[in-house]
């Protein structure tokens, strides 16, 4: 049985992604470029998960996958996308789907997604938010880029992404190139911008007004 998609890079991030996967009905193949990592991982955590399976070179995991191959990056932003992308390119074929799932800036996600399609393959740039709990159990999910791309990925996205009240999953496509990474920028700025407000507030209330810590409490989260 070919699996459903494959995920490379194995941090924490890329493990609860493919469990979370896994729980939702689909086969994952995994690679890490450290075969430890690889092992530690389907001895561990994929213990008894029948559908996750590894890989021990790039070429086995493209072998392995329904076409179109989907292939998710969980590496570091920078020159290693450009590095795994440059490992995939020899085994890959028209229609074929790379997508990048770390925080890589948006320029760099447009430039990556031009090269590919000027060679028939398709790329998307994804917006990750939510940590570890959130991968393992429902991130928010940004996808942008190949829109075509977008229509093979999106049952396995919806499914795994964290859901709105009324059932609606906090994933939804984005737009061309970057605009994917341009969200989750711009999301990771608001939200880093929360914490600072939180820390100097706190702050001023401990050190300036001499405030108990359940006083501070009731300032946070008001009865």
């Amino acid at each position: 049985m070919k699996a459903d998609i494959g995920l490379i890079g194995l941090g924490v991030m890329g493990q609860n992604l493919v469990l979370n996967m896994a729980r939702h009905g689909y086969c994952v193949t995994v690679y890490n470029r450290t075969p430890s990592v690889t092992q530690r991982f389907m001895e561990g955590p994929a213990r008894g998960v029948e559908s996750i399976v590894s890989a021990a070179t790039t070429e086995e995991l493209v072998s392995s996958l329904e076409r179109p191959r989907r292939i998710m990056l969980m590496v570091k932003a920078g020159s290693p996308v450009d590095a795994v992308i440059e490992q995939l390119d020899p085994y890959l074929g028209a229609g074929d789907i790379i997508i990048d799932g770390g925080n890589s800036h948006f320029k760099d996600t447009a430039r990556r997604a031009a090269a590919l399609e000027a060679l028939g393959l398709r790329y998307l740039g994804v917006g990750v938010s939510g940590g570890e709990e959130g991968a393992l159990w429902g991130p928010s999910i940004m996808p942008g880029g190949s829109a075509e791309a977008w229509k093979h990925v999106e049952p396995i996205f919806t499914s795994i992404a964290a859901k709105a009240p009324s059932g609606e999953p906090c994933c939804a496509y984005i737009g061309p190139g970057g605009a994917g990474h341009f969200v989750k920028m711009v999301h990771n700025g608001i939200e880093y911008v929360d914490m600072q407000l939180i820390s100097e507030t706190y702050f001023i209330m401990r050190e300036l007004l001499s405030m108990r810590a359940d006083e501070m409490q009731r300032v946070y989260h008001p009865v």
